[in-house]
């Protein structure tokens, strides 16, 4: 790849980097000293207190006989069960991206007519500013569509006459409208980078307003627009598993961080997609389908059960993949028994699977699950159960639906951006401080020295 002037890492720059590096390292022992929870998590995987929150919870423990208890894991959206909500709306025919949406904003289910209203309002709010994929998007597409997408949220905020308007109404506003163009911002962008970069055909298809949210996004990304409705329907509900995770992950308390300051919504949701962008929070699924594509050509024989232990144990200790010593897809810094949005997906990607002729991957990649949690128990000292995670079932359902490695955390986002819309008017609401978290220094004291004895 060639590097341009504005990329060059030159030596200077390596010398001082070496420099910078250095004086930045922290004893790890003065963490155990002070008692200052790293990632804010203690060795059992329960999060330090931070703020309270009424709309997603985790259950993954039991309180018995005041000791805490691995249990199956449970996630609860307004108090409601995932689980009951998707079979739900599956039961029914109905896809439940703008339902859950309702819930998750609102604190309730629509009844029939509320629905009908709410998916007419975000129709109508799919449609960006007059030339802005032709000025904005089309223009110095990035290879990232994560940048891309959060470059647009800024723009976004030139075209609001509002835009520093932070009061509820106005800002119920603009995240309905985010939550709508959030999947022509992400496809568009992927659209541009694919002509300009690959040399593929560009193609820009506007919205139907009348589709659900899951079937633009294939509507608009497939050159002949066309598409099943079971493939929208699994898509649908890949968007409502990973719609809202609680205030404790990092791009949701990174929402409440920077909404306290008083700041703008777009600035609010860049930061967010800021900290979504990086692979320890939204990038795993990527990472499982690499890890899969690699097994698949060192495993000569997928159903051999000796042949794919070995390469598990093999990236455990750092020998193949990305020698990072990591079994992608298992285990979860709060699930230990079971993640239940794993269990949710795995029913529907086996149908995919058959419907798409990849039955044999499904087998493997079930396989894994049922061998890796073994491995890891055999070959690390682990403090709480591992079990599968959604990521090492969605990446493998995107590929299914022949999406771009490039959108896979765009799609988070797309789904996430109601989560982190309704922490920030949560934080609005309540009127509460700026977030102010603790440091405390342990740099040593230094004597100033004159610039002619340095």
């Amino acid at each position: 790849m060639q590097i341009n002037s504005y990329s060059e890492i030159t030596p200077e720059i390596l010398d001082l980097s070496r420099l910078s590096e250095k004086t930045s390292q922290i004893n790890t022992e003065l963490y155990k000293k002070y008692d200052v929870k790293r990632g804010l998590r203690d060795i059992s995987g329960q999060g330090v207190l931070a703020g309270l929150t009424e709309i997603g919870e985790i259950h993954a423990y039991d309180m018995v006989d005041g000791k805490l208890v691995p249990c199956e894991g449970k996630l609860f959206y307004r108090g409601m069960d995932i689980e009951e909500l998707v079979r739900g709306f599956v039961s029914e025919g109905r896809f439940g991206f703008e339902e859950i949406t309702y819930l998750l904003l609102f604190g309730e289910l629509p009844n029939p007519g509320e629905l009908t209203s709410f998916r007419e309002l975000l129709g109508s709010y799919r449609s960006l500013p007059t030339h802005f994929v032709r000025d904005i998007i089309m223009k110095a597409p990035s290879k990232d569509m994560m940048n891309t997408l959060a470059r647009s949220v800024l723009t976004l905020y030139s075209y609001d006459n509002r835009g520093d308007d932070i009061s509820i109404p106005n800002v119920l506003r603009q995240s309905l409208q985010l939550i709508a163009l959030f999947p022509m911002l992400s496809v568009y962008g992927y659209q541009a980078y694919a002509h300009y970069h690959d040399g593929k055909s560009l193609y820009i298809h506007p919205p139907k307003p009348e589709l659900s949210t899951a079937e633009n996004i294939l509507y608009t990304l497939r050159p002949d627009s066309r598409y099943t409705d079971f493939e929208a329907k699994i898509l649908d509900i890949a968007l409502v598993l990973h719609m809202e995770h609680g205030g404790g992950n990092n791009s949701s308390f990174t929402t409440h961080v920077v909404s306290s300051s008083g700041t703008d919504t777009y600035s609010s949701v860049a930061a967010s997609l800021g900290s979504l962008k990086g692979p320890r929070h939204g990038g795993a699924n990527i990472k499982v389908v690499r890890m899969f594509e690699d097994m698949k050509q060192q495993v000569k024989d997928w159903t051999n059960e000796e042949e794919v232990s070995a390469y598990l144990r093999a990236l455990l200790h750092k020998e193949a993949f990305d020698h990072a010593g990591l079994i992608y897809g298992m285990g979860h810094a709060v699930y230990s028994l079971s993640d239940p949005r794993a269990n949710i997906f795995k029913s529907f990607v086996k149908r995919l699977s058959v419907e798409k002729g990849r039955e044999e991957e499904f087998a493997l990649y079930s396989m894994v699950e049922r061998l890796a949690p073994q491995i890891i128990g055999e070959e690390r000292k682990i403090y709480k159960g591992v079990s599968a995670n959604v990521d090492f079932y969605s990446g493998f359902v995107y590929s299914m639906l022949d999406l771009p490695l490039e959108l896979y955390t765009p799609i988070f986002a797309m789904a996430r951006i109601v989560g982190w819309s309704a922490h920030r008017i949560e934080e609005l609401a309540n009127n509460g401080k700026i977030i102010r978290p603790a440091y405390k220094s342990v740099a040593e004291r230094q004597e100033y020295v004159k610039l002619a004895e340095r």
